[in-house]
């Protein structure tokens, strides 16, 4: 293959419409804009969204949802993924070093997912009151 046989696929690229060429190209005098009105003119569209002055639907719906900021700092961790650790002390820093939750996390919440078997010492995180029981029971603690 060569560079200056690349052509784009058939029927991919259309060509753009030739306006104002006169009466035989069939887009001669007004465009085909038709006769007068606000969508002949240049620049005479209404704004997106504009219902013809009905009350539009992204005002008539009303507004729900909200995006926490927090979120983007707070990862949940399985107990699974504890037991694979070979740290003593299970800190954020260990959790992000070993590519279980993003770089940018602040705080971290091991949830009752999984089994640990393995007795880990976490410091600076938070549990979930079933998985504060698990790791209680396989001989670890949450400081």
């Amino acid at each position: 293959m060569l560079l200056n046989t690349i052509k784009p696929a058939a029927g991919s690229k259309k060509s753009a419409k030739r306006v104002g060429r006169g009466i035989g190209s069939g887009y001669g005098k007004t465009c085909g804009r038709g006769h007068k009105g606000q969508k002949a003119r240049s620049g005479g569209m209404p704004k997106i969204g504009f219902e013809g002055g009905q009350m539009p639907i992204q005002r008539r719906l009303p507004k729900i949802g909200f995006t926490s900021a927090k979120k983007r700092l707070t990862a949940e961790v399985r107990l699974g993924e504890l037991s694979n650790l070979n740290a003593d002390v299970i800190t954020v820093e260990t959790l992000i070093e070993a590519n279980i939750v993003p770089a940018f996390t602040k705080r971290v919440k091991v949830i009752l997912s999984g089994e640990i078997n393995t007795a880990v010492k976490l410091k600076g995180l938070v549990a979930t009151p079933g998985a504060l029981k698990a790791i209680e029971s396989a001989g670890g603690s949450l400081s």
